[in-house]
Parts: structure tokens; C-alpha cells; sequence
């Protein structure tokens, strides 16, 4: 399963399951906006980041805690 996310030169987004997600979540984080056709647009300089599984945190990895 692919997750994405949008960066700008000073904000970092969260991972999101679905492109459609990550850009409705964008402007929160002044990545990019959705026009009223339903179009998605991206300022300048935003980066569309994909993965295929986001990383863990190590609190989430270990069992024993």
C-alpha cells in the first residue's frame, strides 16, 4: 500500500493512505489548495512525498512495553 504526504520548505505532513487525503490535509500545512472544479494545485517549491509503508517509531516496534 502506497502513503503520501506533502512537505514544504518548513512543514512536514503526516502520512495519509490515500492521494486524495494527503491533499485535502495540504492546506493545513500551506502545501497547496483545491479548486472549486476539485482540482488540487501545489505552491511552488511543495514536494509530494510516497512510500510504500511509513516508518514505525521504535516505541511502536517493541512488544515488551
Amino acid at each position: 500500500m502506497t502513503f503520501y504526504r506533502y512537505l514544504t520548505r518548513t512543514r512536514i505532513g503526516k502520512w495519509y493512505a490515500s492521494l486524495a487525503d494527503a491533499q485535502r490535509q495540504a492546506n493545513s500545512i500551506g502545501a497547496g489548495f483545491t479548486e472549486p472544479n476539485g482540482d488540487f494545485v501545489a505552491y511552488r517549491g511543495t514536494i509530494l512525498e510516497m512510500r510504500e509503508k511509513p516508518p514505525q517509531r521504535e516505541w511502536a516496534r517493541r512488544k515488551d512495553q
